[in-house]
């Protein structure tokens, strides 16, 4: 099973779309499940890949498992937090307050229809803010159950890259899946710049990180490519079980 799956409308079979139902059909699927994916993301420089990798890469996931599952996925939230990148032309940050109150609009609306189980999948570092929203949003809504799964942070994904001896990074192979490449990518690697402080301002991380990338090789084999995406696929494959929670 890989990122390949869902490419074109034919491909939807299986796959639970909100955007392919009309109201009457997610009454009736309420009616057996009470699941839902929501993709979180951001629209942001991604060196020489799309702008917005971090939407396409978590959205090819949420497609994968619901075709395997028949989890609803709602559409994605296209937008995230990225006030440092704001100097990149075609970076288009939320405050990350505007971020959690639409974030939790969302989750409102969907808890009063009845979805009490749902899995964010998140593909934006800068939206990691939102958990605490969401840790808020489960102790208020009595039964809501909540996942949180930020792909290349996962264990499963690290040790894909350890058996590589690769680095991850923003920018880097590690986000150079064939659907977020839209231009030929540069050969060998990147030294990491020297990165004086965890806070900078739009300009100076512009200044610091050039092309965008944060270092280490631009591009994998598509065969490293595939284990990290199936590496990812099966941990949102058990999350949607939510079991312990």
């Amino acid at each position: 099973m890989g990122w390949e799956i869902v490419r074109s409308q034919a491909d939807y079979n299986g796959v639970m779309h909100i955007e392919e139902l009309n109201w009457m059909d997610v009454e009736a699927y309420l009616k057996h499940d009470d699941r839902l994916i929501l993709v979180v993301g951001a629209c942001e420089q991604h060196g020489y890949l799309s702008l917005l990798s971090d939407v396409k890469i978590p959205l090819a996931l949420a497609d994968a498992a619901s075709q395997q599952t028949g989890v609803l996925m709602a559409p994605p939230v296209n937008f995230g937090s990225s006030p440092y990148f704001i100097s990149y032309p075609g970076t288009f940050s939320l405050r990350l307050s505007t971020l959690m109150d639409a974030v939790e609009d969302i989750v409102r609306s969907a808890y009063g229809q009845g979805f009490k189980r749902i899995l964010f999948l998140n593909g934006h570092g800068g939206n990691t803010g939102l958990k605490a929203r969401l840790t808020e949003l489960s102790n208020n809504l009595s039964g809501l159950k909540i996942q949180w799964y930020a792909w290349w942070m996962a264990h499963s994904v690290e040790e894909v890259a350890l058996r590589h001896e690769l680095r991850p990074s923003h920018a880097n192979w590690l986000e150079a899946f064939p659907f977020t490449i839209v231009t030929d990518l540069p050969e060998g690697e990147k030294t990491p710049p020297h990165v004086p402080s965890d806070i900078l301002d739009a300009q100076a991380a512009r200044a610091i990180y050039g092309d965008g990338s944060f270092g280490g090789k631009y591009q994998a084999s598509q065969e490293i490519m595939q284990e990290v995406f199936n590496a990812a696929l099966q941990d949102i494959l058990q999350m949607l079980k939510f079991e312990g929670i």
